[in-house]
């Protein structure tokens, strides 16, 4: 059977529906709303530090205290995803989107003007990290729900935004700022951002309506033929066309009728949907954040491994020159190193998207290999010496960053850890609990290498959290396997107890049945 989509108008929005998922389709350009998305907000994250230096100079702060800017806007990016959840779930991905697109580029523009950090905290830090949130996650929700067997592929392809935009967009806002300044520079990458509300508008909602199929009626039986069966079928009485619930009341047991019409609940008792019946009940209304995913013991698994996982993503694009630096590596050679990391993770995710696209997989133990080989490279940084052996490390881990870093999120769609069903909710809270490490992490990296004097230890501290994250990661399978089957076995246990002890019949119920067809024949032919 063919794939069948239609348009159904519904209030400010309009909706693709589909028989099953289509893989493709207007998901195609969900896809590519991703990638400018991914471009417009974690590409311009990353290269906020094009400003730095300006701000330091213009604001006449440390560059710890500048710092906190981008801090403050991931904490809460990442804080306010149950937020994000709701308002997806209460007026659709698009509306919220689109408002997301509008705080971004409103906190950025208004950032141009400021006259101290503190309003730079307030219209970057919360105005524009509420935006952000509003415009990541609801975007990468929907993107699932268009693609079930390419889901990783195109997910971790898209994802890729965020590396080029690096590429394309610190060297023309440094090239920007040289011709009109960086307040003029910050107000058009403000502008630019209004880009994420035309993204947000196409993203039409999707709906998985299975096809109604609906059997041919079989021809009409001779009534005697057609009690025989149903005799047969439900161990009633001959005589009676419903069930012998009740004989005394049946048509044909009634003088004088020799034919009973057939009620219009029998092909509900033969399993048949009747066709004339079109009316479906009303669908239940869907919570605006299911909290349900946070008895699942697998998703609780696969939270903790996101909430350590996060302490092992920043480190290297933080320290990587500081440390670089240290061992007497030139500044431009240092950027080159930062490049080439970033050049790799494009490869990792594209990589890992190919993978897990790959059918049968397990997709959850794959991403275990992923992040044992992150742990890895996180290690092996302190045992670097000169520029290639910084080089190599950071090519290995942004191609490993890569592999884990596009494919943890679209992760939760997966039957292993909640299913598609409970995503939406799922990313909301799995990002929230992100937060706290991503709040914690850079802090606590600080402080090990203000007490060691060595940037080695934020690595290790790096790594440690990542060891850690696997050992969850690696226990979300097995909890998933032994909550379904303890479930199951309740449900059986609870099913036994509940049902009582099947009926018993008498063993000449059909004789009485018939002795009683013939007695009423006698006293028909006598009258």
């Amino acid at each position: 059977s063919k794939m069948t989509v239609k348009a159904v108008k519904m209030p400010c929005t309009s909706a693709n529906v589909y028989t099953k998922v289509p893989d493709g389709g207007w998901g195609w350009t969900v896809a590519f709303a991703f990638f400018v998305v991914e471009a417009l907000t974690y590409g311009i994250i990353k290269s906020f530090g094009v400003f730095f230096n300006d701000l330091m100079e213009s604001f006449d702060e440390t560059n710890s205290r500048i710092s906190w800017i981008i801090s403050i806007c991931v904490f809460v990016q990442t804080f306010t995803a149950p937020l994000s959840t709701v308002l997806s779930n209460r007026f659709g991905h698009r509306l919220v989107v689109m408002a997301g697109g509008l705080l971004v580029s409103t906190g950025m523009v208004i950032a141009s003007f400021a006259r101290s950090v503190v309003d730079m905290y307030v219209t970057i830090g919360i105005v524009s990290g509420l935006g952000y949130c509003l415009s990541f996650l609801p975007t990468v929700t929907i993107l699932s729900q268009y693609f079930d067997k390419r889901r990783s592929l195109v997910t971790a392809v898209a994802s890729t935004g965020e590396c080029f935009a690096v590429f394309s967009f610190a060297p023309a806002i440094t090239a920007l700022k040289e011709q009109i300044g960086w307040r003029y520079s910050m107000l058009s990458v403000g502008v630019l951002q209004l880009g994420i509300t035309a993204c947000g508008s196409l993203l039409r909602p999707i709906v998985i309506r299975e096809q109604e199929k609906v059997k041919a009626q079989p021809p009409e039986e001779s009534t005697e033929t057609k009690y025989m069966l149903e005799n047969e079928q439900t161990c009633t009485s001959i005589e009676s066309i419903d069930s012998g619930v009740d004989i005394t009341t049946s048509p044909s047991n009634v003088p004088g009728k020799t034919k009973a019409e057939p009620k219009s609940e029998e092909p509900k008792q033969h399993g048949q949907n009747p066709v004339e019946n079109n009316s479906t009940p009303p669908e239940p209304k869907s919570k605006l954040l299911d909290f349900s995913v946070m008895r699942d013991y697998s998703f609780i698994c696969y939270a903790f491994f996101g909430l350590f996982a996060t302490l092992g993503f920043f480190a290297p694009s933080l320290y990587i020159i500081p440390l670089s630096r240290s061992l007497g590596i030139s500044k431009d050679h240092s950027a080159y190193i930062l490049s080439a990391m970033a050049i790799a993770e494009v490869f990792g995710r594209v990589f890992a998207g190919w993978v897990l696209n790959k059918k049968p997989i397990r997709k959850i133990y794959i991403e275990l290999i992923c992040v044992i080989l992150l742990s890895v490279a996180l290690v092996a940084f302190p045992f670097a010496s000169g520029f290639w052996g910084l080089m190599i490390c950071s090519v290995y881990f942004g191609f490993m960053l890569g592999t884990v870093a596009g494919t943890h999120i679209p992760l939760l769609a997966e039957d292993d850890v909640v299913g598609i069903e409970r995503m939406s909710s799922a990313a909301g809270v799995y990002v929230f609990i992100q937060s706290l490490a991503g709040l914690a992490g850079p802090p606590l990296a600080g402080v090990l290498v203000d007490t060691t004097k060595n940037y080695s230890s934020a690595f290790y501290s790096c790594a440690a959290g990542m060891v850690l994250g696997a050992v969850f990661l690696a226990l979300v399978r097995p909890c998933k396997t032994g909550l379904c089957h303890h479930q199951q076995q309740q449900q059986q246990q609870v099913e036994e107890s509940t049902a009582g002890p099947p009926p018993e019949l008498p063993d000449d119920f059909i004789d009485m049945d018939i002795g009683k067809a013939e007695n009423s024949g006698k006293g028909s032919d006598s009258v």
